[in-house]
């Protein structure tokens, strides 16, 4: 469930999505996709977020999307329906992630995420390869260095943290660090790019760092383990009648 949420599922969908639009209309995925993790570790993790936590979380969600909206993110269209697509595949495979790492850390969850996936992808990389060779010599040595980048830090490094944030914090909780994503990504352009920052956007910036906050005050318990019965013990049977030991 890992290796499809995080290693197939969201790359690949969002990937398709960003052919159709610009690279700032996926900032939707960022503002549903710390609401659905909690969603899925709440549904398969046995973690309870409390009603306030569920309304900080919705709260900031609606931020991030009133955020995109405005930037021009636009109405509903077909790479949206793509972009749901990884949103949802993403939020498991973070929810399963974080749980899974409880148990093998999170070096070792994403290394067997990757492993898992081996088998499926070698042969349609294989394939990808041979019907665009030439694209593929032609490519600039830019665009090999961001697919280095992407396949090392973004789709390996990057996953030893978060896992052992989420298994460490809570999926659900650690989960709403998502908020801030968009954000930082203007904060990156702006020192890289410069690009400017104007004050609509420091002004949703600081709001949704305030929700974030709040909800990490917010309750997230853990549900009970089902308990397992015993074991049916044999009661011992009489001795025969009329038979001395």
């Amino acid at each position: 469930m890992t290796s499809l949420g995080v290693v197939v599922g969201f790359p690949l969908f969002s990937s398709l999505a960003m052919r159709e639009v610009p690279a700032g209309h996926g900032a939707i995925i960022t503002g549903l996709l710390p609401l659905a993790t909690a969603v899925f570790a709440a549904w398969f993790g046995r973690e309870r977020p409390s009603p306030a936590f569920w309304l900080s979380a919705a709260v900031g969600s609606a931020l991030v999307i009133a955020f995109a909206l405005w930037q021009g993110a636009g109405g509903l269209q077909h790479a949206d329906w793509l972009l749901f697509a990884a949103m949802v595949l993403g939020a498991l495979g973070y929810a399963e992630g974080g749980k899974l790492s409880r148990e093998l850390g999170g070096l070792e969850t994403i290394s067997w995420a990757l492993a898992v996936a081996l088998p499926l992808l070698v042969p349609v990389v294989a394939w990808l390869g041979l019907a665009h060779a030439g694209q593929i010599a032609a490519a600039s040595p830019r665009a090999w260095l961001g697919m280095g980048y992407v396949s090392v830090f973004s789709m390996f490094i990057g996953f030893l943290f978060w896992y052992a944030g989420l298994a460490k914090g809570g999926v659900a909780r650690v989960g709403q660090i998502q908020l801030l994503q968009p954000f930082l990504t203007l904060a990156g352009g702006a020192l890289l790019l410069a690009e400017p920052l104007d004050a609509v956007t420091l002004a949703f910036a600081v709001a949704v760092i305030g929700v974030v906050a709040l909800g990490r005050r917010t309750a997230v318990r853990s549900a009970p383990a089902s308990p397992v019965p015993a074991p049916a013990t044999e009661e011992p049977h009489p001795a025969p009648m009329g038979r001395s030991h």
